[in-house]
């Protein structure tokens, strides 16, 4: 709360906090708050101030499919919104970054994972 105050919501630092509330948020398997906190505050204001296609934003994406597909209460409507996620931010990685770079090589680990929970529910 700090950081807003100071920064305001939009400020990198701000933003790089945020996505540590996530991770924290994760590792603690409290997916609702971390799903709530990513699409209604740290992603609008992430893409608002640095672009949907800054590294920062499409960590916070990736955070987002992430935390849809982890949650053991997922859907099958979840896991195919993470797969949509994913695709996304791995098709921008590639345009802005390369298919080498180690971000996409990463991100692209995640979609053989949603797509085997996936045809689980199938």
């Amino acid at each position: 709360a700090r950081r807003v105050a100071t920064l305001g919501a939009s400020h990198n630092t701000t933003i790089l906090n945020g996505n540590n509330l996530v991770l924290s948020l994760l590792k603690l398997e409290l997916w609702d708050e971390a799903t709530t906190f990513q699409r209604d505050q740290l992603l609008p204001a992430a893409r608002r101030s640095l672009g949907a296609d800054h590294d920062y934003a499409l960590g916070l994406d990736r955070e987002l499919a992430v935390a849809l597909f982890m949650d053991p209460r997922h859907t099958r409507d979840d896991l195919l919104e993470a797969e949509t996620i994913m695709n996304d931010v791995i098709k921008r990685r590639r345009r802005i970054f390369g298919s080498a770079h180690p971000a996409t090589l990463q991100d692209q680990k995640l979609l053989p994972i949603i797509r085997a929970r996936l045809s689980r529910l199938a």
